[in-house]
């Protein structure tokens, strides 16, 4: 006697995708906005850190070019800013993860004070590996803005010529501009040209505004 069930061999049977490859599918693409978010915050400290050293180093060295064409003046400035730039960054970065670390590891405590078992020891120990480093921040902060800062020095070091020099040193702060803000918004999932744009315009006010207050008030005699 023939059975009216279908068979599992039946072309006609179908088997539906189970609701647990529907959550995988979910899971894994909520996985990868979370590490396009995790990455982000990275790139964000050292695109903001190379932009930074390079906008805060040519407007000094075009403000001080503003009022003294001298080579060694517009050198010596640019250095002193990657100096101080560097290190304020690296100080400013070590206290802000700092402070983090210490709120992490509080209510790391407080979780391990309320539950104390094997399971949450071993949580503790994955936590534990995830804590931010406050020494490692700094340490790539500085590096990120000295980088960004050696471009307008190494672009007017060996230009005697006050009009080349700044031309040239414009031209290479325009071409990093460009490049940092095309490199954050491809590896941020951006759009590169407004990206890019956004960069490019905020250097250039920088650099005409620095040079324009500081022209003013060098030809005003004080």
């Amino acid at each position: 006697m023939e059975s009216n069930q279908p068979s599992l061999h039946d072309p006609k049977f179908t088997v539906p995708i189970s609701d647990v490859e529907q959550q995988a599918n979910q899971l894994e693409l909520e996985t990868k906005e979370f590490d396009y978010t995790k990455r982000s915050q990275w790139l964000r400290a050292a695109v903001l850190g190379a932009n930074d050293g390079l906008v805060s180093t040519a407007s000094l060295m075009m403000g001080v070019g503003a009022v003294k064409q001298d080579i060694k003046a517009m050198i010596l400035t640019g250095f002193a800013g990657l100096v101080a730039g560097a290190c304020s960054m690296a100080i400013g970065e070590f206290v802000s993860v700092y402070s983090q670390l210490d709120i992490e590891v509080a209510q790391m405590k407080r979780d391990k004070r309320r539950v104390d078992s094997g399971e949450s020891k071993e949580k503790e120990e994955g936590e534990k590996e995830n804590l931010p480093n406050p020494v490692q921040a700094a340490a790539a902060s500085a590096l990120a803005f000295s980088v960004g800062a050696m471009v307008p020095l190494l672009a007017a070091s060996f230009i005697k010529e006050y009009k080349v020099r700044l031309g040239v040193m414009i031209s290479a702060v325009t071409v990093a501009l460009i490049v940092f803000g095309w490199l954050g918004a491809v590896l941020g999932k951006a759009p590169t040209f407004r990206s890019s744009m956004r960069v490019l315009i905020g250097g250039w006010l920088a650099m005409a505004i620095t040079f324009g207050l500081t022209k003013i008030i060098g030809s005003s005699g004080l």
